[in-house]
């Protein structure tokens, strides 16, 4: 934990793009998402980005280091969907471990590389941890508000399962990203301090929660001030908000919480919002020249991008990033 606390008091940390965009591009079909391993697979694969990292690891190797050489200081793992609850859909939930494993291990493997190459600059890899597909405070039927699809313990025992996978493949910090609902976000937080509790070790913990329309609040209904309030009990090194939002519009929830909290701010916006074609069409240069905003009011300590950001992108935000200081912390580990 020593090296991240370091690196973040010294300067504007960079995290890397989205994945799927990348993912995209290489336009794999249900044959290559099936791989030899799972050609005679009963349900469809394709779309299962997750798995990739088991059949198309190479592919998966290159999007970090594309990520890296664009001047990202911070990689996430391929496992946003990486829990039992996740796989449901494609009846995999029994390779939850080994999906997190590689994924982990990947991306651990390549910054490295960098990190001995750079030595000035170490890489760090982040496990990404996604909200599942249920949410633990909503009712997903109209009809019957009181119904919930999943509970806590459910969600705790899930993400416990991709908590120790990641740390076994070599993750230095744990994600819990686009939280649209924080009881889910408490459960995967409250298996966190489980795993290191039984493990006696100390990892950063990055916590980002995503407004999910103009209303200002989360899906289950917190506003920006609401959701940072609720979760800090929890010790983390970051608070921030990802998704949804293009930079600009994600902007005043930056400012509604920099203010208010000692742990480190983090934003990782989309680029823009999606088109007619669910496409997202702002450049790198226009997608940096809003994040400028935040660097100039001093909002932020970890930036990178989410849907729709390329290596482009992030090479384009870690030029300005580098150009200011850091947020200042009042604590540090």
């Amino acid at each position: 934990m020593k090296n991240i606390w370091n690196e973040i008091e010294k300067r504007i940390l960079v995290l890397d793009g989205a994945m799927g965009t990348m993912l995209q591009a290489y336009k794999f079909t249900e044959a290559d998402f099936r791989g030899e391993r799972f050609k005679d697979f009963p349900v469809p694969l394709q779309g299962n980005n997750d798995l990739l990292s088991i059949t198309q690891p190479q592919a998966i190797k290159e999007v970090h280091a594309k990520y890296f050489e664009a001047g990202a200081d911070i990689v996430e793992t391929n496992t946003f969907s990486g829990t039992t609850i996740a796989m449901a859909d494609y009846q995999m939930e029994n390779l939850v471990y080994e999906l997190n494993f590689e994924s982990a291990k990947i991306a651990k493997e390549v910054a490295d590389e960098f990190t001995k190459k750079e030595p000035h600059k170490p890489r760090f890899v982040a496990g990404s941890i996604g909200p599942t597909n249920k949410t633990a405070s909503m009712s997903p039927d109209v009809n019957d508000p009181g119904y919930r699809a999943i509970t806590f313990d459910e969600l705790r025992i899930a993400y416990k399962q991709q908590v120790e996978a990641l740390l076994d493949g070599g993750v230095d910090i744990l994600l819990v990203e686009t939280v649209f609902d924080t009881l889910n976000a408490k459960a995967a937080l409250f298996a966190i301090e489980e795993v290191k509790a039984a493990r006696n070790i100390n990892i950063p913990v990055m916590l980002s929660g995503t407004i999910t329309d103009a209303s200002g609040r989360t899906l289950s209904g917190q506003t920006a001030e609401a959701f940072l309030i609720s979760v800090s009990h929890i010790p983390l090194l970051s608070v921030g908000f990802n998704c949804a939002l293009g930079a600009n519009l994600l902007q005043p929830h930056l400012e509604a919480i920099a203010n208010k909290t000692d742990f480190a701010i983090s934003a990782h916006p989309n680029a823009g919002l999606p088109n007619a074609f669910g496409e997202y069409d702002e450049s790198p240069t226009e997608m940096a020249a809003q994040i400028e905003e935040y660097l100039k009011k001093n909002l932020i300590n970890i930036i990178g991008g989410c849907c729709g950001t390329t290596p482009a992108h992030i090479k384009a935000i870690a030029e300005v990033a580098a150009k200011y200081k850091p947020r200042k912390l009042m604590i540090s580990c």
